[in-house]
Order: C-alpha cells, then sequence, then structure tokens
C-alpha cells in the first residue's frame, strides 16, 4: 500500500485560493459558451491544469486573472478542434451583463440573449471580461492576450452594437407581432 502524500501548506493555501475562484470561472465560461454542461467541462479542465501547474503560480498575484485565462486558452482550443460554437445559455445574459437601473426602454432578456450571440465573439468575450466579470482593460487584455487598446475598442465596439441591437430588436419584434 503506497504512503499517502500530506500536501503542503503551499498546496492547501494554492487549493484554497483556487476554490474561491471557480464560481468565477463558472460564469465566465458560461457567458462564452452558453451551454450548462460545456461549461462545467471547461471549469473542470482549467482547475486540473490549473492544479498541475501550480508551481509556475506565484503566490500573492492575481489567481482569477490567471485561470481566466487558462479557461480562456482551454476553450479556444476545443472550438478550434470541434469548429464549431454554440447558443447562449438562457439566463446568462441577465446574470452576466448588468445595466444601470436608470437606463431608458424595457429589455427583456431573450433580447440581451440574441443581442450577445450576433456580437463577433471577441467582442462578445471582451464585454463579459470588462462588464460582467469585472476584469480592468489591462487584465482583460492579459487573458485576451491582446494590447489594451485593442481590449478596449472591443469593449466599445461591443457596447455600442449592444445598444444599437437593442434599440432595434423591439422595434422588429412589435412590427412582426
Amino acid at each position: 500500500m503506497p504512503d499517502r502524500i500530506d500536501p503542503t501548506s503551499a498546496d492547501e493555501g494554492f487549493r484554497r485560493e483556487l476554490m474561491g475562484v471557480l464560481p468565477h470561472l463558472r460564469a465566465f465560461a458560461r457567458g462564452l459558451c452558453g451551454r450548462h454542461d460545456f461549461a462545467d467541462d471547461l471549469v473542470q479542465e482549467t482547475a486540473v491544469k490549473a492544479w498541475t501547474a501550480r508551481e509556475r503560480y506565484q503566490a500573492g498575484t492575481n489567481m482569477r486573472a490567471w485561470t481566466f485565462a487558462i479557461l480562456r486558452n482551454h476553450y479556444l482550443s476545443e472550438l478550434r478542434k470541434s469548429k464549431r460554437q454554440t447558443d447562449l445559455d438562457e439566463g446568462v445574459a441577465e446574470r452576466m451583463l448588468v445595466m444601470e437601473a436608470d437606463q431608458e426602454g424595457p429589455l427583456h432578456l431573450g433580447d440581451m440573449e440574441s443581442a450577445l450571440q450576433k456580437l463577433a465573439p471577441e467582442r462578445r468575450e471582451a464585454v463579459i471580461l470588462v462588464g460582467a466579470s469585472g476584469f480592468s482593460y489591462e487584465e482583460a487584455a492579459d487573458i485576451a492576450g491582446c494590447p489594451i487598446g485593442t481590449m478596449k475598442s472591443r469593449v466599445a465596439r461591443a457596447r455600442a452594437d449592444l445598444a444599437k441591437m437593442l434599440q432595434t430588436e423591439p422595434e422588429k419584434a412589435a412590427a412582426s407581432r
């Protein structure tokens, strides 16, 4: 019978920190792929990869940004393998994008879901990272592996696209009734 390996205090600290970011990873994964089952698989694979690479993580740095980058890279690898994207899950937009109460006009969850799916993938990712996950532009740019100016541009364009789509979508829906 092999001896049981006792975790070091560094391993235990890493485990606690990793466990703390799992809900954030799950929300990010759901925003990217829109499927609960696929999001759970992404988070599980991210946790395994993070644990395996724990020696490379520097204690005291941003665990959330580090694991988001791992998840994003794994997600993109899976997309390349499958060559298909999935629809955004119902309810994700409401949980992921919070609108201020002073914004005008009624907004239905279906409208937001539809509008998010019409965004280019890199714009959808940018608005989820900055607008919903609360990362700074710098952190989001590091996660996405792009310059900060590119991230700012993607977020601005995504917000403009969403505003334009959400202003015209209800009118189209009302006209078709």
